[in-house]
């Protein structure tokens, strides 16, 4: 019989850029395991991801606006699959390995927080190491799914997902503690910035926190006037714009990467902290405080909820609980904390 996986590494071979990641070339795993005859080590990557726990919950989880009654805006799940579609096509198009990005773009927001970045900031301050979901994202795959046994999943993969963050800073880096060691990453680490860019702007136009003559004009004249005419008009440009390199390196036009720059800085200022959506953030962050601090002075209480064992102190087990925990289910803890239950005489 036929090794299938093998037919398919060749065809990476003969098809995929010199750039590229092939399959075969992986750095491989934590933990060494027999190789799939049917699927490459990506593709494995992929479904782990795909089948886990963690990314289940993404469809509970805010993007930016929390737990929205609308059914069209995104979540941190949906925000996801735009990403993993968004990254895909400019992989294709530059003839790189579609399954890693698509593996890295699946897997790099498993460790997000309930209720965004509010979540992530009020985290940040109550662990005296800090948290960044980036890095939190990494650990949900390399211990905390499959309870504590973690996905195993490839060095690529696992440096991709580590390494897509960008917040306020730069679009590109050149250090290689913040960029992607492949190309592959880097192409999900820009495909993160156009989905959000793009799609944020979308669902605050929705949810009419801004109006469209709020936007400036050189963004609608250049990026495009609306969600489709965006993310074409910002992928194009990547494509273009790294083709010129060989497709070497994942690059931006000059005008393209000084316009991202203004409607990112748009997008947080008229959006991400804006009163309307500050306001709801200060009350979900008090609410995540509440909850910590109350597992944190009944470890009894929490060690009926989270089952995961280990060496990881107390503070380290609550953070993975809750940066683990959805919007929805958050606020059920917080009823069932500290919310008084009416009284039934029945």
């Amino acid at each position: 019989m036929k090794n299938i996986r093998e037919e398919i590494e060749n065809l990476e071979k003969k098809v995929l850029s010199t750039y590229a990641s092939l399959s075969s070339n992986s750095k491989g795993r934590l933990r060494k395991e027999k190789k799939c005859e049917i699927r490459t080590e990506y593709q494995r990557d992929r479904d782990r991801i795909i089948h886990s726990k963690a990314f289940r919950r993404l469809r509970y989880k805010t993007q930016v606006f929390l737990a929205p009654q609308g059914d069209h805006y995104r979540t941190r799940l949906t925000h996801t699959l735009e990403v993993a579609q968004v990254a895909r096509v400019i992989a294709r198009a530059l003839r790189l390995n579609e399954d890693l990005t698509e593996a890295i773009s699946l897997g790099h927001d498993l460790g997000h927080t309930p209720f965004g970045h509010a979540g992530e900031s009020v985290l940040d301050t109550l662990l005296k190491d800090g948290f960044r979901h980036y890095e939190q994202s990494l650990r949900v795959v390399d211990k905390l799914e499959k309870d504590g046994r973690g996905l195993n999943l490839t060095f690529e993969v696992r440096d991709g997902i580590l390494k897509h963050s960008k917040g306020k800073g730069p679009l590109f880096v050149n250090d290689n503690n913040q960029k992607p060691s492949t190309l592959e990453g880097e192409v999900v680490r820009i495909a993160d910035l156009i989905a959000y860019l793009s799609h944020d702007l979308d669902d605050a136009l929705r949810a009419k926190v801004i109006r469209k003559s709020d936007i400036p004009k050189e963004i609608l004249k250049y990026i495009g006037d609306s969600h489709s005419n965006r993310i074409h008009n910002m992928v194009r440009d990547v494509i273009y714009e790294s083709r010129k390199f060989d497709s070497s390196k994942i690059r931006l036009s000059n005008d393209m990467h000084e316009n991202i720059i203004i409607l990112k800085s748009f997008l947080f200022k008229n959006v991400y902290e804006s009163e309307i959506v500050h306001r709801e953030f200060t009350k979900a962050e008090k609410i995540l405080k509440q909850i910590f601090d109350f597992f944190m002075n009944n470890s009894n209480i929490f060690n009926k909820f989270f089952k995961i064992r280990g060496e990881d102190d107390l503070e380290t087990r609550v953070a993975d609980f809750i940066s683990g925990m959805t919007d929805r289910y958050t606020l059920y803890l917080y009823e069932k904390f500290f919310l008084p239950k009416p009284w039934n005489i029945f």
